[in-house]
Order: C-alpha cells, then sequence, then structure tokens
C-alpha cells in the first residue's frame, strides 16, 4: 500500500486535504471519489507534487477527446454527444466510480449547455432513488428504448460498464454508416441544387429582359423560345406564390408523415423506390442484426429482444414484419423458421442465422450477418451514385441545353434577316 496526499473539493465546494493509503494513483482516486471528494492534486508521500486537474471531475480522467464532425443547431444535442457520453459513463463505472459523481463529473467537463441540463437532470434524479435506467428513460429523445432497455439489462447483470461500452460502439458504427451514404449522396445533392438555383435565376431575372428585346425585334419567335418565354413569364410573376405553395408542400408531407396511416404508406412507397428499396432494405437488417445481437450478448432473452428491435429498424413495414417474427417465435419457433417463413430478409441471412441457433453461437453470428449487409449497403450505395450522378448532370445540362437553344434560336434569325 502507498500513502497518497492529496487535496481535493467536496460536493459542497469546500476544499479539503489528507492522506489516503491505496494501492495505486487509479485506486486513490476512486477511494477519494467513493467518499464524495474530487482530487485536484494527488501525490505520493514524499514524492514532488503531481496536479490532477482531470480528477478534479472524476470524469475528466476517462473523457476521450471532443468527436469531431456533426452539426448542431441552436443548443440542441448531436449523436455523437451521446456517444461520447456512454464512452465516458462506461470508463467511470469500469473504474469504480459511483454512478452519481459520475454523472455529475460529466456535467461538470461539458461545453454543450443542453447537454450538460440534460446530464445534471438524470444526475439529480438518480440522487433521489431513480435508477440510471429510469432517470434515461425520461429522455426518449436522446436516449430511446433501445438505449434505456440496454441499461437497465446491464443494471440486472451487474455488467453496466460493458452495456454502456456496447451502446458506445453500436451508436459509432451507426454514424459511421450514416456519415458514409451522406458523404456519397452530398456531390449528386449539389449538382442538382446548383442547376435548379441556376435555372431559377435565369427564369426569373435574366431571360425575361432578353426576351422582351427579342420580342420587339421579331414578330413571332421560334416554339422552344416561346415555350421559355411563357415558362419565365409565369415564374418571374408568380415566384412569390410558387414558394409558398412549395413551403405548404413540404409542410404537408411533415404532417403526413407523421400520421400512423401516412407513415405507414411513406414507408411502403419506399420500399417499392427502384435501387433505394435494396439499400433500405440491406440498412434495415444490418441494424437488425447488430443491434439483436448486441442484446443477446448482454442477457436479454429473444422474445424482449425482438421487441426493443422493433423500434430501431427505421422502416414501419419492416418493423410489422419482426413483429410478426416475435409473435412465431412466442409460439416455441426459432428465429430462423419465422423468418424464412415471412420472407423479411434473403436467404441466406436467414441460413446464416439458423446456422448460428444450431451451433448455440446466435449473437456471434448475427454480428456476421450485419458485416456483410453492410459490405452490400456500400456497394448499393456506390451503385445508386455512379447511376444517379451522371442522370443528375444530363438532367440539369439537358435543361440548361434547351435553353441556350431557345435563345440562340431568334438570334440566328435575326443575325440571317440582317444579311
Amino acid at each position: 500500500m502507498t500513502s497518497f496526499r492529496y487535496q481535493a473539493v467536496q460536493g459542497s465546494g469546500a476544499g479539503v486535504q489528507g492522506v489516503v493509503e491505496a494501492e495505486d494513483r487509479r485506486a486513490a482516486i476512486r477511494l477519494l471519489a467513493e467518499k464524495g471528494l474530487f482530487p485536484s492534486a494527488l501525490e505520493p508521500v514524499g514524492g514532488p507534487a503531481k496536479s490532477v486537474p482531470v480528477a478534479a471531475n472524476p470524469a475528466a480522467a476517462a473523457k476521450p477527446a471532443a468527436p469531431e464532425g456533426g452539426l448542431r443547431f441552436g443548443s440542441g444535442i448531436r449523436r455523437k454527444e451521446i456517444t461520447a457520453f456512454s464512452r465516458e459513463m462506461s470508463a467511470l463505472l469500469d473504474a469504480s466510480i459511483p454512478i452519481p459523481q459520475a454523472l455529475e463529473g460529466i456535467a461538470a467537463e461539458e461545453s454543450n449547455p443542453a447537454m450538460k441540463t440534460l446530464v445534471e437532470t438524470v444526475s439529480r434524479d438518480v440522487r433521489t432513488g431513480a435508477s440510471l435506467s429510469a432517470a434515461l428513460a425520461k429522455h426518449p429523445r436522446q436516449f430511446g428504448n433501445l438505449y434505456s432497455s440496454m441499461v437497465r439489462v446491464g443494471e440486472e447483470a451487474g455488467v453496466l460498464p460493458r452495456v454502456m461500452n456496447d451502446l458506445a460502439d453500436l451508436l459509432e458504427h451507426d454514424d459511421e454508416i450514416r456519415g458514409e451514404v451522406v458523404s456519397a449522396i452530398a456531390y449528386p445533392l449539389f449538382v442538382l441544387g446548383f442547376g435548379m438555383v441556376t435555372v431559377a435565376i435565369l427564369l426569373t431575372v435574366v431571360l425575361p429582359k432578353i426576351f422582351s428585346m427579342l420580342e420587339e425585334m421579331l414578330e413571332t419567335l421560334p416554339f422552344p423560345t416561346l415555350v421559355l418565354l411563357r415558362v419565365s413569364t409565369f415564374l418571374s410573376h408568380y415566384w412569390p406564390w410558387i414558394l409558398i405553395a412549395l413551403a405548404a408542400s413540404v409542410l404537408g408531407l411533415r404532417w403526413f408523415a407523421k400520421t400512423p396511416g401516412g407513415a405507414l404508406k411513406i414507408d411502403r412507397a419506399k420500399l417499392g423506390v427502384p435501387l433505394m428499396g435494396g439499400l433500405i432494405r440491406a440498412s434495415s437488417l444490418s441494424r437488425f442484426a447488430r443491434t439483436l445481437g448486441i442484446l443477446l450478448k448482454s442477457g436479454v432473452s429473444l422474445l424482449p429482444a425482438l421487441k426493443i428491435v422493433e423500434s430501431t429498424v427505421g422502416n414501419r413495414i419492416i418493423s410489422g414484419q419482426i413483429a410478426q417474427v416475435a409473435e412465431e417465435t412466442r409460439g416455441g419457433d426459432s428465429l430462423a423458421a419465422p423468418l424464412r417463413k415471412l420472407g423479411v430478409f434473403p436467404r441466406s441471412a436467414v441460413q446464416m442465422i439458423s446456422a448460428g441457433e444450431e451451433s448455440g453461437q446466435l449473437a456471434d453470428m448475427l454480428g456476421k450477418v450485419a458485416q456483410i449487409e453492410e459490405r452490400h449497403l456500400r456497394a448499393k450505395t456506390k451503385t445508386l451514385i455512379s447511376l444517379l450522378a451522371p442522370i443528375l448532370i444530363l438532367i440539369v445540362g439537358g435543361v440548361v441545353g434547351f435553353m441556350v437553344i431557345a435563345i440562340l434560336l431568334p438570334i440566328f434569325r435575326l443575325s440571317h434577316g440582317i444579311h
């Protein structure tokens, strides 16, 4: 045992100092945290003073670098901040730091006011007697059903640090896949957006002035020019109403998507879109397999795990199919049998799941299924983007080309008349 001299801050803010005996510095910090003391300096007796600024709040000892990337609107909370919270909690709990002190430490180090308030609220609930899972469940927007359910399982099984680490891994993986998809579609969307803005400016600002001169010079305009003139006149006169109509359409679609029937119809339509439907199915299967595998590893039995996974696949049609699988499983069937009967996922994935059940390695096999489907998802995304980008370029180029022809035809006619 080694004696350590410390300077620390109590929960009330008062400063204290003293000596504590422990096997090493980490054990000393843990012992002080259990007493509600946050050390600002810790040194072996007789050794040089060593500042421990990170341990002035225990969360700092395990706090990883601030996550890069991601957008924050106003005082909102990014997904990556929830991921970082999970990773920090895992490290702190693994160091045997009590949950209330760990939460207070994370809150004190948090730079985002919204996230700080959230963690402080969770900490306050835990200090008043609520379990961590119950406290997190009060914030479903940040900590969904999957998150709070896994935390509850970790609490009951006594493996909360590992479960928090698994949650961080799952969130990081989801962010990685989402980031790859967003990066892949960024260029086509930029091409489409830039083309639409360019065409709108030409039609509403530039072309009306050109056409007014051409109408004065020519008695009759070529048909392409006449079509473009009518479109330009309509847009230049009614663009405020067009914008209002577009905004109303977007708001109406968002309202429709929030209704149960509307959301179901939209999700069904998504699955029917060529190429896009395959992407959605691959993404749902990947999330289903990875999440179910993690739940089974964490000690959740199959039926409750399926009920949790229902709400995480991201498509209500597929969620309904998984609910049917859960009902079939309730009757004593294996997981593979209802999956095969209902045709929810590809036959190869179902065969792997069946092999995992027979060998008693279902959770590991689900992880392999997730990896395979993620590779399929990446391949399908690349295929979609390789087709989408040139199609959008051709569309924008065709519109601009038509506009150029419509402008040049009367100019050529004028030039021919002069000669």
